[in-house]
């Protein structure tokens, strides 16, 4: 990670859960975080207890990324305040609880801007950045394992979350594709966590998986992507939890 130093990260959905752990993570190895929420509040909270000499890598901005020209304003502020963009981490997610056959469109579409054209809007102007100055990028997608095969829940569906999530797979994969055909220096990597012990998901989804995964599991796991050699690129991730069997002695 020590190439990162002083290079600049942007992560989104960063006042809580798996974003607001990689924001702590990020500036304790001294990498400047720009992090994006509507929750401006619990940002700072993150930072003020961040040890002080590490607070001035955390940089919380309020910002809702469903709002495209509010998403294209703030961008272009990070390039003019804080230069060039190095890292983008995807982290912001929404799942409205119903069945899709009854969910309000209203709802509906709530979670399909944040899941979806929330990463399109994010990653278009970070991109920007990246290929203007040709330098080594990454983009990551927070995924889910629900974006893989759709989770059997009693009594409760994850209605239109799951889609969401199946398209972030394939916009992955479009992604690379893009990248490679422009031929930037930019990796882009697809993690998918599986349960986790987050308030996102349905307290009826974590009950069902005894094995979850804590947002730390899945901040080494963004960590382990962005330490790997330019040669090499990590496509798609899968982090599940693993039973361990604890030692009695």
């Amino acid at each position: 990670m020590k190439r990162w130093e002083n290079k600049l990260a942007v992560v989104t959905g960063a006042s809580s859960g798996i974003g607001g752990q990689i924001i702590q993570d990020l500036a304790k190895c001294k990498i400047r975080v720009v992090a994006l929420s509507r929750r401006l509040e619990n940002m700072e909270d993150i930072r003020i207890n961040l040890p002080e000499e590490l607070r001035i890598y955390l940089i919380p901005i309020k910002c809702d990324i469903t709002n495209e020209p509010e998403v294209q304003k703030i961008f272009d502020f990070i390039g003019r305040r804080h230069g060039g963009i190095d890292i983008l981490i995807n982290c912001a997610g929404a799942f409205r609880e119903g069945n899709l056959l009854s969910l309000e469109a209203k709802l509906v579409r709530e979670t399909i801007d944040t899941n979806l054209m929330s990463v399109v809007y994010c990653t278009r102007e970070a991109f920007k950045s990246m290929q203007a100055r040709n330098n080594v990028g990454h983009v990551i997608l927070m995924n889910c394992s629900c974006g893989q095969q759709v989770p059997n829940i009693s009594k409760k569906s994850l209605n239109i979350y799951c889609p969401t999530k199946f398209a972030l797979t394939a916009i992955n994969n479009i992604y690379k594709q893009e990248f490679q055909h422009l031929g930037t220096r930019v990796k882009i990597t697809n993690i998918s966590p599986g349960p986790m012990n987050t308030t996102l998901m349905p307290a009826e989804y974590s009950k069902e998986n005894s094995l979850m995964l804590k947002p730390e599991d899945v901040s080494n796991a963004v960590f382990f992507a962005l330490s790997t050699p330019p040669k090499v690129q990590i496509t798609n991730l899968v982090v599940t939890a693993f039973k361990t069997t604890e030692s009695t002695e």
